[in-house]
């Protein structure tokens, strides 16, 4: 493993093993972004693994699509390949060892478990350790970031919150419309920004205000950088400067112990030049080097992550 270690929170590898019915070798596959050949050559030290559930699906598929996605991780990405090591508990993470990666499951919008919390438990219970309450539209959770009524969480989003509290499972914001972000920050006792980006800098409803970007690092959350272009800059080609303009702004709202990285490989096709894939990653570090102490820059790549995690 090369260069500094990174913790990755978002990636939709699972997704794309889906799509070809577990027809792609994690191994080296080269159309997943993030395969074990690239996440060793990147020095990606965990990588979180995000369930993605297509909007197009009945509803009553979703679960089910969900349940398959964890099939693949158990069998794909963790039973061939030993130096993959599973984060069930957040002391896991001080576990691994040289030459091990850590994978953790994520829920990216709990549409896979309608109105039914006996199936978020199931996927607690599988290792689900972070949760989104939305994508990007409404569910019988909460209004996403694209819901243009900007309706708050429901009952069920703020019993669902609850269970996260009490088993220490991230709430992810990243997908939330700004009245459900309020409201979840109230309630949230360990809210994250999986992959988002500032609106300052390029403005886009996915992206963090200001004021939510100065109240999450009031709270002790962090919020991960994405990789995504249209969510970094409204021009192509994107570089990795352009991402770093994020970070940059981040910093001067005072943000420096509370910034990763969350790239979003294998949900995205238009890619930052020079930062296609997960191999290519300490690329970015480099980037960084340059402009900030290493300290800083550890703290970006993965001790931020580390020092804020649920204890």
């Amino acid at each position: 493993m090369a260069g500094m270690p990174i913790i990755d929170l978002h990636c939709d590898a699972l997704l794309k093993i889906w799509e070809q019915k577990g027809n792609l070798s994690f191994a080296d596959s080269e159309k997943l972004d993030v395969n074990r050949n690239r996440l060793h050559e990147g020095g990606v030290k965990v990588q979180c693994y995000a369930i993605y559930t297509p909007v197009d699906l009945p509803s009553e598929s979703r679960f089910q699509c969900a349940l398959d996605q964890i099939h693949y991780f158990y069998t794909e990405v963790l039973g061939k390949h030993p130096e993959m090591k599973q984060i069930r508990d957040w002391s896991d993470l001080d576990r691994l060892q040289d030459g091990e990666i850590g994978a953790l499951l994520t829920l990216e919008g709990v549409e896979p478990i309608g109105n039914d919390l006996k199936k978020l438990h199931i996927l607690y219970q599988l290792g689900v350790r972070s949760v989104g309450l939305t994508w990007n539209l409404a569910n019988l959770a909460a209004d996403g970031a694209l819901e243009e009524r900007n309706g708050g969480l429901t009952a069920f989003g703020k019993e669902i919150i609850q269970f996260h509290n009490e088993r220490k499972i991230l709430t992810d914001v990243s997908h939330l419309c700004e009245r459900s972000f309020w409201e979840t920050l109230e309630l949230a006792k360990y809210p994250i920004a999986s992959h988002s980006n500032a609106r300052a800098v390029c403005d886009n409803p996915r992206n963090l205000t200001d004021e939510q970007a100065k109240a999450m690092f009031a709270k002790g959350a962090n919020v991960h950088v994405v990789y995504c272009t249209m969510f970094i800059n409204d021009s192509a080609p994107t570089t990795i400067d352009d991402l770093i303009r994020h970070i940059d702004h981040f910093c001067s709202l005072g943000g420096v112990r509370h910034i990763g990285l969350g790239s979003d490989f294998d949900g995205i096709t238009k890619k930052v030049v020079g930062l296609e894939h997960a191999g290519m990653s300490q690329k970015l570090i480099n980037e960084l080097l340059k402009r900030y102490t290493e300290d800083e820059v550890r703290g970006f790549a993965y001790e931020n992550f580390l020092r804020n995690r649920p204890v």
